[in-house]
């Protein structure tokens, strides 16, 4: 699960600023259950309760899957489109943000097995000329966020407001530009020296599954991974605006006048994130490839151990437990159990995500127009609720 707030996508952070003067009308939705329910009655109120109070706090719609060992539940909560009744659909598709960087960490240590990539590996081996300084950068640092380089992301021109999605959401940016646009500012710190998120890590990984495998990063990803796992509501869109199929609407606030006021950006162009976040899917097929993940399907024995191979980066994040591995997040929860996954955010949409190693419990959840910290903190408090079982 991601247990800091999910802003991968969210150039500075900005919905961390915002606060909620009053719960809006469309929040008073009640959550429903939907599915096929087996888990206990006592736990469904619970969750019900939780996802419930995802919307109350400020988002404008939510919808969670969970599973563990008596069955599944889902629920939605709140409203597909602002101004109307119409509820979340059930198992909609979404923007997953950074839950893409798991995929695509997957693909690169596929090609690690097969001797056609190493996490030693030098950028500059790959990809000459690009990044400076890229002789000392590996593979394995793109990874796992050690290789110092600025995140894109924080830069002029990138989507910080909804008003910027409205203007420029339909631009696209090819990988080249976003890491030139990354290497004209200078690293946070030198390779290996220390622990930053960034966007651009994930941008290179996918040129250098291009570069090592002569077809694009999509092309792998879809072969390897969505084909094999039958993924079939899950997509690499590209330089596409559009959510297929059924998806409720995603909003995201302005932080200029009128500061707080939610902007729909369903109609995205999502090449800024590219191979770092811009996959669309569900909670069931995000469910579905993180069981496959964490079971061995994917991975041999030896890349799920580098895979899960922790940094710990409590002291950078302030959150108590929290490590990173290989395009993989872990914390501990309230009742000590770790959990696995990745979380995400990219204008619109919000998604968390938490696993036991074993798979036996897990959540999936995610969330539209979130406009603050007690959503977020309600979110959390969900896949905690379903992962240590109270």
């Amino acid at each position: 699960m991601t247990t800091t707030r999910p802003r991968r996508l969210r150039a500075a952070a900005v919905l961390a600023a915002l606060t909620v003067s009053a719960v809006p009308a469309w929040a008073a939705a009640a959550a429903a259950d939907t599915g096929d329910d087996v888990v206990a009655a006592a736990d469904r109120g619970a969750l019900k309760a939780a996802l419930g109070k995802v919307v109350k706090e400020g988002a404008v719609g939510a919808q969670a899957e969970v599973r563990d060992e008596r069955g599944r539940w889902t629920g939605r909560s709140g409203t597909a489109r602002l101004g109307t009744g119409r509820p979340v659909p059930e198992n909609g598709r979404f923007r997953i943000g950074s839950t893409t960087k798991p995929f695509t960490a997957t693909v690169v240590l596929q090609l690690v097995a097969e001797g056609k990539v190493s996490l030693d590996d030098t950028v500059e081996r790959w990809l000459p000329g690009l990044v400076p300084g890229g002789s000392r950068i590996t593979v394995r640092q793109l990874l796992n966020h050690t290789s110092g380089l600025f995140d894109y992301l924080q830069t002029e021109g990138m989507p910080k407001d909804g008003g910027d999605v409205l203007r420029d959401g339909r631009r696209t940016y090819t990988p080249e530009q976003l890491v030139r646009t990354a290497v004209a500012n200078p690293p946070y710190f030198a390779p290996g020296a220390g622990w930053m998120y960034s966007n651009t890590n994930y941008i290179l990984a996918g040129m250098i599954i291009e570069r090592a495998t002569g077809n694009t990063y999509r092309e792998e990803v879809a072969r390897r991974i969505l084909k094999p796992l039958g993924l079939r509501d899950t997509f690499l869109p590209g330089t596409s605006v559009r959510i297929p199929g059924p998806h409720a609407r995603g909003y995201f606030p302005r932080t200029v006048d009128p500061v707080g006021r939610l902007v729909d950006v369903t109609e995205l162009n999502p090449s800024f994130a590219g191979a770092a976040g811009e996959m669309i899917s569900t909670t069931a097929d995000v469910g579905r490839f993180f069981t496959a993940l964490l079971g061995g399907k994917l991975l041999a024995p030896e890349q799920l151990r580098e895979m899960t191979t922790l940094v710990d980066i409590s002291r950078q994040t302030g959150v108590p437990g929290l490590g990173y591995g290989l395009g993989l997040e872990s914390v501990k929860l309230s009742c000590g159990v770790r959990s696995w996954g990745h979380g995400g955010s990219i204008p619109g949409y919000a998604t968390y995500v938490g696993f036991t190693r074993d798979a036996r419990r897990q959540a999936v959840l995610y969330a539209t127009g979130m406009t603050g910290d007690d959503s977020d903190a309600a979110a959390k408090e969900l896949v905690d609720r379903a992962l240590c079982g109270r």
